[in-house]
């Protein structure tokens, strides 16, 4: 008869893997995914290195869910940020999404810019998508209420995010000079206003 788990035993496997992952994820946003050695995990998480292993094959399929869990909970956050009209909400998303990196700057780095491994570049663009998914949904939320021009929310949401995710490489890198980080928000969400309710002029 084939073993059959129980819901006792899925259930510490579930809170193993969970403390796994939020070992890695400490040590990413401490010192970036060189931090976020295996045996470095283990100990952290309490747990033997094959223990790692039997949950996570590999340190790339770690460091993907790692991510994964990271970006999502980032995404949530920006989702969430609210506003009466569309212009508030997308300043309210930018602003929190700029502050949130700029208060960690290490995890933020390494979700937006650090080298990955091909499996968390992958992820990495997933969630680009996933944040012009929201930033698309106010858009066209706004000029379906009539509060913006016309334009092509899609476009406009991954130029969004595109600007974000550049403006703030360099603030975040760490060989980067701190900015003043008022300003800088202040000034990205002027943009992202201005990007989304200015007219638009024809090319030359």
């Amino acid at each position: 008869m084939p073993y059959r788990p129980t819901e006792r035993t899925e259930a510490r496997r579930t809170q193993t893997r969970d403390k796994i992952v939020r070992a890695a994820l400490e040590l990413v946003a401490r010192g970036g995914y060189r931090e976020a050695q295996v045996a470095a995990v283990a100990r952290r998480a309490q747990v033997a290195t094959g223990t790692v292993y039997r949950h996570f094959p590999s340190k790339a399929d770690l460091l993907t869910e790692v991510f994964r869990v990271a970006s999502q909970h980032e995404v949530d956050a920006v989702a969430q940020a609210g506003g009466t009209t569309a212009q508030d909400r997308i300043a309210a998303a930018v602003e929190t999404f700029a502050c949130r990196a700029l208060q960690g700057r290490r995890l933020a780095w390494a979700l937006l810019a650090e080298p990955v491994d091909p499996a968390v570049e992958a992820e990495r663009l997933a969630f680009r998508r996933a944040y012009a998914a929201v930033f698309a949904a106010v858009v066209a939320d706004g000029i379906a209420r009539g509060e913006l021009p016309a334009q092509d929310a899609s476009l406009t949401a991954a130029a969004l995010v595109g600007a974000l995710g550049e403006a703030l490489v360099g603030p975040l890198s760490p060989v980067g000079a701190r900015p003043d980080e008022d300003a800088l928000v202040a000034g990205l969400v002027a943009f992202c206003q201005r990007s989304i309710t200015g007219s638009p002029e024809p090319c030359p």
